[in-house]
């Protein structure tokens, strides 16, 4: 027999996701924060404008994808204190509430397009997201899921948080116009099939930010893990989750001549040298390897912002054969969560230290 799960504080790996998809959806609709100005028309009108002016079949599949996770994953947290209709309502609600303050607020963007249409496929999307949640955790395999995942990571305060970051840094590194684990953005120029690719000279600082990357995921882990020897599994999934991710995205939106840029020789040293570094710190006590954990971030931090220069968004949208202006914001938002990611391992890394500081103190 299973024993009974502790639900209220292990929600708050699904209220971390689900706040962090919030963001990520905020980004995504306001894109790029910038020539906010009123357009001569109300929000009233965007509402009781007929659906066929702005409807495509594309737009609304992509809305509608685009929220069934975030529905999903707030009706899991809504789940844990609420019963599957009121669990269905509050996230349903809770999509259109955001769905209509994003749309208001395009009204304010001039290159951005405010749509009702958009707002029924949203909230579709979070309805869909949302029943899908609450027929999932009636199911066993996900209490014996959520059992394993307890049982193989700590217990404590920032855990779950420390999860979240794990999944947010895989997030960053899927964006296929950037080499695996890397920061700097492949820009070669489009040539024909039967013409060569013009020989790139070596850049060791490339490979540097690769090593500081995977070590600082590397690092995390252990943190988290129970059990220190499951490190490296856990390691090799990341990283093969990461490429098969990588490799689907290049086939969906890079043309075909670029599938396999991201896979450079900067990026496999950095990896392998990463790999080799973890191991041989691996077996260092708690404190010192949150300590190794936060200068690897500082370093990364150093090299990334002012030693190394990741080339403009719009060098490398040369290498899409994607039309869609989603593509734009899709690669600024992995841009921006590889960016803020070591700040955030701070903030883990601190409230971690603070709380078990508390807790050495009541002892």
């Amino acid at each position: 027999m299973s024993t009974p799960l502790p639900a209220k504080p292990r929600s708050l790996l699904r209220r971390y996701l689900a706040a962090g998809y919030a963001l990520f959806i905020i980004y995504a609709s306001l894109s790029p924060f910038s020539g906010w100005r009123e357009q001569g028309f109300g929000f009233a009108e965007v509402l009781a404008s007929p659906f066929v002016q702005t409807y495509t079949a594309f737009d609304a599949m992509s809305n509608l994808l685009a929220y069934l996770p975030f529905g999903l994953l707030l009706a899991l947290t809504l789940r844990v204190h609420f019963d599957a209709l009121k669990s269905v309502l509050g996230a349903t609600l809770g999509g259109l509430l955001l769905s209509v303050a994003m749309e208001y607020l395009q009204t304010w963007l001039p290159s951005r397009i405010s749509s009702n249409s958009d707002i029924l496929s949203n909230t579709t999307g979070m309805l869909i997201g949302a029943l899908l949640a609450v027929t999932i955790v009636r199911q066993a395999w996900f209490a014996h899921v959520t059992e394993w995942r307890i049982g193989l990571f700590r217990q404590g305060a920032g855990v779950d948080f420390g999860l979240a970051l794990m999944m947010l840094w895989m997030f960053a590194q899927i964006n296929p116009s950037l080499p695996m684990l890397g920061n700097v953005f492949i820009t070669e120029p489009a040539y024909g099939l039967s013409m060569r690719m013009p020989d790139e000279p070596f850049s060791l600082w490339e490979s540097m930010a690769v090593s500081l990357n995977m070590m600082m995921a590397g690092l995390l882990l252990l943190t988290l893990l129970r059990v220190r020897r499951h490190a490296v599994v856990g390691v090799v999934l990341m990283l093969c989750t990461v490429a098969l991710a990588k490799f689907v995205a290049a086939a969906l939106l890079l043309k075909s001549w670029a599938l396999l840029l991201w896979l450079n020789g900067e990026a496999m040293l950095g990896i392998v040298v990463g790999l080799l570094v973890m191991a041989a710190i691996g077996g260092v006590s708690r404190v010192w390897l949150f300590r190794a954990l936060v200068l690897v971030a500082l370093i990364y931090l150093v090299l990334v912002h002012w030693v190394l220069d990741s080339g403009a968004q719009s060098a490398t949208m040369r290498l899409y054969h994607w039309r869609y202006g989603h593509l734009r914001n899709y690669v600024g938002l992995s841009q921006t969560v590889s960016s803020l990611f070591p700040l955030l391992l701070g903030g883990y890394l601190w409230w971690t230290r603070a709380t078990r500081h508390q807790e050495e103190v009541k002892e």
